[in-house]
């Protein structure tokens, strides 16, 4: 290994959730990139709760299902994936318009690496271990 090489701390979430959202993002400056807001559930089976994240679509596997899967998530079909989330971290902003406006609020961000598997409708519709197999 060189001195020149670089090093990380690794944050990494996993959990499963529902996509939403699947936009191609344009910034004023930099490269675009694809986005999704991620609803991911939490808590008992009996009583899900949901957290949402908005997620940079970073890993390349996770690009090439998420624009597979971007037509079903449009169509409004339910897609329900297992992921893995990378570099969470929270961004304040105030509310704009509606009965929030003026209020703060917290908006969760992170990267998308990889999904597990995904499912549109309750039916398979990807497996990273068929994948691999």
């Amino acid at each position: 290994m060189s001195n020149n090489e670089s090093k990380y701390f690794d944050l990494h979430t996993t959990g499963i959730g529902y996509l939403n959202r699947v936009r191609e993002v344009t910034p004023k400056e930099g490269k675009p990139f694809l986005s999704i807001t991620l609803s991911a559930l939490r808590g008992s089976v009996d009583n899900a709760q949901y957290t949402h994240f908005e997620c940079h679509v970073s890993g390349k596997q996770a690009q090439e299902i998420v624009r597979q899967l971007k037509p079903s998530v449009e169509g409004k079909k339910k897609v329900l994936i297992g992921f893995m989330l990378s570099d969470l971290y929270a961004e304040s902003f105030v509310f704009k318009k509606g009965d929030k406006a003026g209020e703060s609020g917290v908006s969760l961000k992170a990267r998308l690496l990889r999904m597990s598997w995904a499912k549109v409708n309750g039916q398979p519709f990807f497996n990273e271990k068929e994948q691999a197999a």
